[in-house]
């Protein structure tokens, strides 16, 4: 059971950084963007041939970075310059990146098992340190028998997604975050205010599309491999991601919200991996699996909601009566 969770929140953790991209297109742009099911492959793409031909692994992976920005600015071009619907520029995209990243890595996939990556790097240094056996003693006294190999990509990966969430936060705070922002709320009125809504959309979905590329990236070290179709659906476990964040946590403030993105994918994930020890489901029910968990996000507030308003107008009629029968 342990190892289980520990193994869903450690995927959780890489998950949560494609969330924040998501969430940017989505909730700060207001740009339903579909680039994402390509561009997350692209970043494992890239990553892979360029550490199969020598690259060093973190060099790799910013080569990821800037092509998944590349193909996020190549949306916003289509959107803002060529005039095509959102959605149909995401879509054109994604479609265009299944052939770039077929072409990138001239085979359905690629295995890294027995080359240099991030991860393994990381641990090998992390094994001089002695952290693994004092965490698994902590973990020992609790009666779990069954201890995580490491805690390297764990630790480190909460680092590099609090790093990121940390400038984000500042990002958006910033002369250009905030007409982002605005550009998202009302890209009519904030063009009133002489802002160039299309550089910044263009901007925007480029960063997006930077952070689902790295999560690729990172995804693709971690497991081993990058096939050219492990971007399928990866829009709906976005979403579900910031959806899931955004009920359990809430959203008042930015650096509230993107930190519920990141535990959205971390529940995300343990919800996912639980639900597929049920007897009469298989991994291959993980997109349906997936479809359920966000209806029920997105059902569940309102069925709430609803609920507290009847209750709330109940308790005023019972009032309204009191005080005439008074």
């Amino acid at each position: 059971m342990f190892i289980s969770l520990f193994g869903a929140v450690e995927s959780g953790i890489i998950y949560a950084l494609m969330a924040l991209g998501v969430y940017l297109s989505f909730r700060i742009l207001d740009f339903p963007d579909l680039t994402v099911d390509g561009s997350f492959v692209t970043g494992g793409a890239v990553a892979a041939i360029s550490i199969v031909n020598g690259v060093p692994p973190v060099l790799a992976t910013f080569y990821a970075v800037l092509a998944g920005f590349a193909a996020g600015v190549i949306t916003g071009i289509l959107n803002t310059k060529g005039k095509i619907n959102p959605l149909l520029s995401g879509i054109l995209m994604m479609i265009a990146l299944y052939s770039i990243n077929l072409r990138i890595m001239d085979k359905p996939n690629i295995a890294l098992l027995n080359e240099p990556t991030m991860f393994n790097q990381i641990e090998g240094f992390w094994a001089t340190l002695g952290i693994n056996n004092f965490l698994n003693g902590i973990i020992a006294t609790l009666g779990i028998e069954r201890m995580p190999g490491t805690w390297a990509v764990l630790i480190i990966m909460i680092v590099i997604t609090l790093v990121v969430k940390f400038i984000t936060d500042y990002f958006l705070k910033t002369e250009v975050g905030l007409a982002l922002r605005a550009t998202g709320d009302n890209e009519k009125m904030i063009r009133s205010f002489s802002a160039n809504t299309a550089i910044l959309t263009i901007v925007g979905l480029g960063i997006s599309n930077a952070l689902v590329a790295l999560s690729g990236a990172l995804i693709a070290q971690h497991g081993g491999f990058i096939d050219v179709n492990m971007g399928i659906g990866m829009i709906v476990i976005g979403l579900a991601s910031v959806i899931i964040g955004e009920a359990l946590f809430g959203t008042k403030t930015i650096a509230r919200t993107t930190l519920a993105v990141i535990g959205g994918a971390i529940v995300y994930r343990i919800v996912l991996t639980f639900a597929l020890k049920f007897k009469y489901l298989e991994t291959g029910d993980a997109k349906l699996i997936t479809a359920v968990i966000v209806i029920l996000a997105l059902v569940t507030p309102k069925i709430i909601a609803t609920q507290k308003e009847a209750s709330s107008k109940r308790k005023k009629r019972a009032m309204l009566a009191k005080a005439e029968g008074g």
